[in-house]
């Protein structure tokens, strides 16, 4: 994968610094954003610094990765976007199990709905939109929260290897999650290489990864790490069922519609592995962790709306129709 193409002065520096083009200390100030998810330029930015702990660019040395000037940019740049989360995603924990205050937390989210659109009513343009932009974390599935492993002990540590596991195919290459991904996009006849669509997709698309990737790679946030992984496995089964639906009435085969169907089943049996034999086991060991894994989980929740919003709002546009109309069309 190449560095994707700059969209500010924040990812330019990067890739310059990157790619040995400027070695000049950053100069530009970090303001704090009000809505830094949707900041083309901080979240490429966070995104391509990420990205080094993943798999890299073609066209940046490896020894980037720990680059002093390199990971002290990355810290700045995740100061705005953590204080933005701390603000709007924090909840107060109750004295109820971890378990039940996941399952309230996601009874209690009203946010857009997205899946029912699909299902019912995308065409298949919107349908491949929807796939591009998921693709930029789903062929990278189960990359972030494997960062947890080695943190966890235990029963948690089982559980989630046992979650890991099932997304990495349970050892057959072909049962990859990533690689059942994409054949639904070879179906809709997008460019299934990792990381084809960076450069294109929106800020909001991006932040879904930053956020796991936040998590991931500071060892301080391993309870909003599995926290957040609990969060996309309990909501995971309905819209995948929806999602599935609709690539079938679009007339996707049995192959290019199983990354959902998969979804259906696995997710079933992940929902109740995450919520009782993860977080309640790590909360067990690390009582005073509770707060972070309900932060989150809630951090999943709201950005995973936001990114619906944003594509709700791109195709409505075209109708006239706001995404709140269709969010009570669709119920």
């Amino acid at each position: 994968m190449q560095l994707p193409f700059p969209r500010g002065p924040l990812s330019a520096w990067l890739n310059n610094r990157l790619t040995g083009h400027d070695n000049a200390a950053l100069t530009i100030e970090i303001e704090p954003l009000d809505r830094p998810y949707a900041d083309e330029d901080l979240q490429l930015a966070l995104w391509v610094a990420y990205e080094l702990q993943y798999r890299g660019f073609d066209d940046v040395s490896p020894d980037c990765q720990w680059d002093p000037d390199v990971i002290a940019f990355r810290s700045r740049l995740e100061r705005p976007w953590s204080d933005w989360l701390e603000t709007n995603c924090r909840v107060t924990p109750s004295t109820e199990s971890v378990a039940v205050q996941l399952k309230a937390l996601i009874a209690s989210d009203d946010g857009p709905r997205l899946a029912p659109y699909l299902r019912r009513h995308a065409t298949e343009e919107q349908f491949r939109d929807f796939v591009l932009n998921r693709s930029v974390y789903q062929l990278k599935e189960a990359d972030p929260h494997s960062f947890g492993i080695a943190r966890l002990d235990g029963a948690a540590k089982a559980a989630l290897v046992e979650i890991e596991a099932d997304e990495y195919g349970g050892g057959r290459p072909e049962r990859m999650h990533s690689e059942l991904f994409r054949t639904t996009m070879r179906w809709l006849g997008l460019d299934d290489s990792y990381g084809s669509y960076v450069g294109v997709v929106p800020a909001v698309t991006l932040a879904v990864s930053n956020v796991m990737s936040l998590f991931a790679i500071h060892s301080r946030w391993t309870g909003a790490l599995v926290g957040h992984l609990a969060a996309l496995e309990m909501t995971s089964t309905l819209p995948n069922r929806q999602y599935a639906a609709g690539a079938f009435r679009l007339g996707a085969s049995e192959d290019e519609a199983r990354y959902f169907t998969e979804h259906v089943e696995a997710d079933a049996v992940h929902e109740q592995i995450a919520a009782h034999d993860l977080c309640g086991s790590y909360v067990q060991q690390h009582p005073d962790a509770l707060g972070d894994v309900l932060f989150g989980a809630c951090c999943s929740l709201a950005i995973d709306n936001l990114f619906a919003d944003h594509l709700l709002t791109k195709w409505n546009q075209r109708t006239g129709t706001s995404p709140a109309t269709e969010k009570q069309n669709h119920l």
